[in-house]
């Protein structure tokens, strides 16, 4: 499976971005597709994940500000992300999981197809 993020740009914090992610090879739907996130120095960090009955899940930094979408005709995922602070700095990733994983779901070590990144800069 190939995953190709976009959307990712210089953005003023309070402002909004649309991060996509596009899949070839394997449905986003058939099990879980997840954003993850990884600032200079830090860890990648889980970010957020859609389901494939639908279920969403977040990070509690980001409840309420983003939110994780899925376009089956378009075999794409999204992110919208809202209110964005200088905290969100980071380069994005998308990911893809290659079984029905639900306790498992915010650990990288749990998916195994990733995008290249999108960097996403909150400037204030």
């Amino acid at each position: 499976v190939q995953l190709q993020a976009s959307g990712g740009g210089l953005v003023q914090a309070g402002g909004s971005l649309r991060l996509s992610c596009a899949a070839s090879g394997r449905t986003v739907s058939r099990y879980v597709m997840g954003w993850f996130r990884q600032a200079p120095g830090k860890e990648r960090e889980f970010v957020a994940a859609v389901r494939w009955d639908g279920n969403t899940y977040y990070t509690d930094s980001v409840k309420g500000r983003f939110t994780i979408s899925r376009d089956n005709t378009k075999n794409t995922v999204y992110l919208q992300m809202a209110g964005l602070k200088l905290e969100d700095t980071a380069v994005y990733y998308c990911a893809d999981a290659p079984r029905a994983i639900m306790t498992t779901i915010r650990f990288p070590s749990s998916y195994d197809s990733w995008g290249q990144g999108t960097l996403v800069t909150v400037s204030s």
